[in-house]
């Protein structure tokens, strides 16, 4: 998005079941240590944009990310995170931070009701697909496949306990 010459693209990042499951119970349905990995290398050094469910689901700040929490409650505190009340001023503040840092993308890590919100601004996709169908009751939202195109996919098959699972990035067309 152009804000006075300088370009951020705004990325999503999001693994998903088959059925696009994303939590249960503001859970994860599953631990894929690869997938943890895969995010904190994506995101480490940007901004994060998440929702309040999501900051109390990880139950902290992310360490060497500027975190913002979006919240309607304006009596939730945090400590080690900026709180927003909506998509816009959280938008503003990432895009500030990205200029400040000399960086290039802003990250939106969720939940479903933020990935609702921002998915017809996201430049990129960084998905986790998910070799399961679990029951949930957070999805991310269904994507128009013909605004996207697949630019990497690394196939990671099931290990042990682990699902079979797939890094896909897709940037809009």
């Amino acid at each position: 998005m152009k804000e006075s010459g300088f370009m951020t693209t705004v990325s999503l990042i999001v693994a998903h079941g088959k059925n696009r499951a994303i939590g249960k119970d503001n859970v994860m349905p599953w631990h894929i240590p690869g997938d943890l990995k895969f995010f904190k290398a994506q995101t480490i050094g940007k901004p994060v944009i998440m929702g309040r469910k999501t900051f109390l689901s990880i139950g902290r700040p992310l360490p060497g990310r500027l975190n913002i929490v979006i919240t309607r409650d304006e009596n939730f505190t945090a400590e080690g995170v900026s709180l927003c009340s909506n998509l816009e001023d959280a938008l503003k503040l990432a895009r500030e931070e990205v200029q400040r840092i000399g960086g290039d993308e802003l990250m939106i890590i969720g939940g479903a009701q933020i990935y609702t919100q921002s998915i017809d601004l996201a430049d990129r996709l960084y998905v986790t697909e998910v070799d399961l169908t679990p029951e949930a009751d957070a999805f991310f939202p269904e994507i128009k496949a013909e605004e996207w195109a697949e630019v990497s996919r690394e196939v990671h098959a099931p290990d042990g306990s682990t699902p079979g699972y797939a890094f896909v990035i897709s940037d809009r067309v």
